[in-house]
């Protein structure tokens, strides 16, 4: 791995030098865009909206809508923007995790401890595991200031970077049924449901079959060979009543179970 950033957490007075690597890597297939005729790849070229001319890189601006009328921005807007370039995590505070939703999760990265920073690497490193709580940071990467946590995952410290507040959409503008605040009968069965489905997650369970399927596809008719798509089964609406359909749904659970 090639590390995309280096710096140093700033944990109390205690300093600890890192290098920052990308967790995670697309399971998808490199697929070139080529014209359908005669397999040449396709360029994209920058067009002028009212001429359809193309416009070359260095002439391109970029500018911001307001009533009507575009204000143009140059360097020098974006430079003043610019978070102020430091190399420091800096670790803010501790929270317990279960605090902080899932939807606020966006990317990980490992953080692996430079020459000399071993020790003060795994005495963080253990404090967190030891708590069970994840250090809130604030760091930049890119001229743009992210805010993360840092959690451990088996030995390495996990800087996870986590969205705002203002880019979560409010799901009040969505069509939603009422939260119940009575227990019903289809409330204590769907719970019995859950119950009877729930198993310790194994996520070495899951697999990216769509890309291990299309990669074998694309092997087959390399070699001559055609593969039909499978028949999609499609459900338009719920039939039958809540607690009818629960009560089967635990039944099914029980059969599967026995044989």
């Amino acid at each position: 791995m090639r590390a995309i950033w280096t710096g140093t957490i700033s944990f109390g007075l205690i300093n600890i030098p890192v290098k920052l690597y990308s967790a995670v890597q697309d399971s998808g297939l490199d697929l070139d865009m080529l014209d359908g005729k005669d397999h040449s790849h396709i360029k994209f070229m920058r067009v002028n909206e009212d001429t359809g001319k193309e416009v070359k890189y260095g002439d391109i601006v970029k500018g911001y809508k307001i009533d009507d009328k575009y204000v143009v921005l140059d360097e020098k807007d974006f430079q003043a923007a610019d978070a102020e370039k430091t190399k420091t995590i800096d670790i803010i505070n501790f929270v317990k995790e279960s605090e902080i939703d899932s939807i606020y999760y966006e990317q990980p990265y490992y953080l692996e401890p430079d020459k000399g920073a071993a020790k003060a690497y795994a005495l963080l490193r253990d404090a967190l595991k030891a708590s069970k709580k994840v250090g809130i940071t604030i760091f930049v990467l890119r001229n743009k200031e992210g805010l993360a946590t840092l959690k451990p995952y088996e030995n390495v410290i996990v800087l996870n970077r986590i969205r705002f507040s203002q880019e979560i959409r409010d799901p009040g503008e969505l069509n939603l049924p009422a939260v119940s605040t009575t227990k019903s009968k289809e409330i204590e069965m769907a719970n019995k449901l859950v119950e009877q489905l729930t198993e310790k997650f194994d996520i070495s369970a899951f697999k990216d079959n769509y890309t291990d399927k299309l990669l074998q596809i694309i092997k087959n008719k390399a070699k001559g060979k055609k593969q039909a798509a499978p028949k999609m089964k499609v459900v338009h609406k719920q039939g039958g009543d809540l607690m009818s359909m629960l009560k089967a749904s635990l039944e099914g659970k029980k059969v599967k179970k026995s044989s």
